[in-house]
């Protein structure tokens, strides 16, 4: 599985977006940075209980991310039809507004390392990568586990300080100054 310091793999990907029209093989370029963070998170399934909870979470901090300078990315390995008739079947996940990889061929989960051997789905896996396009943090779940979006923002904001944050920090608390 790639880790913090590997390079994010520079795929061009399959994404879906809105509710508005079909898709009509939209992609996007992981290898372009635009000088923005991105935080890329996948769920296994479309059309399951625990991955709804997890979008409808990170769409709610959409905002809250943009104002970090960092790009939102979801990802499965479904289609990107399959996440289209996703989104207009539910409101919430219609308003979870940014990108959805389309990765039904696996390629950017397989080479993130991060395939369930059994089920052929992505695991609960979340990257927060910088504008180098270098791996900063990385959360693995099981299946079966939702994740906390409201975790990734903070980790975020401790990366984005570049200093020494101790347990629990939050955003606007003292960072750790060593002695001189």
């Amino acid at each position: 599985m790639l880790t913090v310091g590997d390079k994010l793999p520079e795929l061009t990907l399959p994404v879906q977006q809105g509710t508005s029209a079909l898709p009509a093989d939209e992609t996007i370029n992981l290898g372009e940075t635009n000088g923005k963070w991105k935080v890329l998170f996948y769920w296994p399934k479309d059309f399951t209980f625990v991955c709804p909870t997890e979008i409808v979470g990170y769409g709610e901090l959409n905002q809250e991310f943009a104002d970090r300078d960092t790009v939102l990315i979801g990802a499965s390995t479904d289609t990107s039809h399959v996440h289209f008739a996703w989104r207009k079947s539910d409101e919430r996940l219609a308003q979870a507004d940014f990108p959805w990889i389309a990765d039904n061929a696996k390629k950017l989960a397989d080479a993130l390392g991060i395939l369930h051997p059994e089920e052929g789905v992505a695991y609960r896996a979340t990257f927060i990568v910088d504008p180098d396009n270098v791996i900063q943090h990385v959360t693995v779940n099981g299946l079966n586990v939702g994740r906390n979006p409201q975790e990734t923002l903070r980790v975020l904001d401790a990366l984005q300080t570049d200093e020494l944050c101790p347990c629990n920090w939050q955003e606007g608390q003292e960072v750790l100054k060593p002695a001189a």
